[in-house]
């Protein structure tokens, strides 16, 4: 049976420069930064979601991973001023925060005691207060009290901070975190890396360069991470590509990434409201030029609670292999920044339901994407699909 890629490459009335796009996905091979401009310029949804629809079945099949987590957020309050922010409240306006003590976080860690969580994912604003020292003591309670859970903690941004208060260097630096009990590195404060946006839309936090630093630091433990990248604001394509050539560099260097989020830029209540949000359209087109550009990677992750359920069933056919977890909790970072999920849990029953309704294999998998459970001949008492149905594939 002929594949949508082959398909491609029969029809005459395919440009060349698009062909060669083709050709080379369809053999394995590298495209340029120049190429993977012009599918962002010209890539019709139908023929990147295509092109990326084959690398994801390639590397994995109708397989869909999702895990068991849970977020603790330390606080909202923060030194920075990023413009397209929506969570933090800067010290200015630190009476409309939170700032929890680490009893109150270990308190949400034992509210999971008995639950078969597998992963805390912690992140949130920078205070002076959350330091090397709170932090090392904060992940070490964590495994004194359940020491298979794993520590999903901070970003370069977080520890860029506290690593130059304690007057440590990026190496000193992990290498005492990792000893403390972090297990991994979320993807988080890379926003685009360019200089020219970065410092429009965040000019007192790390730079690109810094951000890449502390990740190649942490990989050369042999530890592992994410990588994200802020799309649908004042970038121009061709920003997007730069930011993905940097990712897709330090991961030829060190294999350390495994998983690249895209994160949709919402405007409700920051700096940059008057920026109207990108269209569901350009966010597929995103994430499926995001799978082909980064062949190295094994994951393309989208992020349920941002763009709403049933467009991370759609994202499913464009490149993404994973839509995160359970998020049991009560993470806001997007709630406010005005995501579609305002409440942002779904169960494990719930995950499955929604990836099968499209025709996947829902997995579950802890973070370092060891298989914990195959859900695909899983039948729930009363299984009926409400609220996902079988959406049809865009062009």
């Amino acid at each position: 049976m002929q594949t949508k890629i082959e398909f491609l490459l029969s029809d005459p009335n395919l440009s060349q420069p698009h062909r060669q796009i083709a050709e080379k996905v369809f053999n394995g091979e590298r495209i340029s930064p120049d190429e993977g401009l012009l599918l962002y310029q010209e890539g019709s949804l139908g023929f990147v979601g295509a092109l990326a629809n084959f690398v994801r079945e390639k590397k994995h099949g109708d397989n869909t991973y999702f895990n068991r987590n849970f977020h603790i957020e330390p606080t909202n309050v923060c030194v920075y001023d990023c413009k397209f922010c929506s969570y933090s409240r800067m010290i200015k306006k630190r009476e409309e925060g939170w700032e929890y003590t680490m009893e109150d976080m270990m308190d949400i860690v034992r509210k999971y005691d008995g639950q078969p969580v597998t992963e805390v994912h912690i992140v949130g604003g920078v205070l002076p207060q959350y330091d090397v020292k709170f932090y090392a003591d904060f992940f070490t309670a964590i495994k004194k009290h359940r020491p298979e859970l794993h520590v999903k903690a901070l970003t370069p941004v977080e520890y860029h901070y506290i690593f130059k208060k304690a007057k440590i260097g990026y190496a000193e630096g992990m290498k005492l975190m990792k000893e403390a009990g972090l297990d991994s590195i979320p993807g988080g404060g890379a926003e685009i890396f360019h200089p020219e946006i970065r410092e429009k839309i965040a000019a007192d936090k790390c730079t690109g360069e810094q951000w890449l630093a502390i990740h190649e630091e942490w990989h050369k433990l042999g530890m592992r991470s994410n990588a994200t990248m802020l799309y649908g604001h004042i970038e121009g394509f061709e920003h997007r590509i730069h930011h993905m050539e940097e990712l897709r560099k330090l991961q030829d260097q060190t294999g350390g990434f495994q998983t690249f989020i895209p994160l949709k830029f919402r405007n409700q209540d920051n700096q940059m409201s008057h920026i109207p949000e990108v269209n569901v359209v350009e966010d597929l087109r995103n994430y499926a030029i995001a799978r082909i550009y980064l062949d190295n990677f094994d994951h393309v992750k989208a992020y349920w609670p941002m763009i709403s359920r049933n467009i991370a069933q759609l994202s499913l056919s464009y490149g993404v292999d994973d839509i995160d977890g359970t998020i049991d909790d009560t993470t806001k970072i997007y709630s406010m920044a005005g995501s579609e999920e305002q409440n942002p849990a779904m169960s494990t029953q719930d995950l499955v339901k929604l990836i099968k309704a499209v025709g996947r294999k829902p997995i579950e998998r802890d973070t370092l994407y060891h298989v914990m459970k195959d859900y695909t001949e899983e039948v729930f008492e009363e299984e009926v699909f409400k609220g996902y149905v079988a959406l049809p594939v865009l062009n």
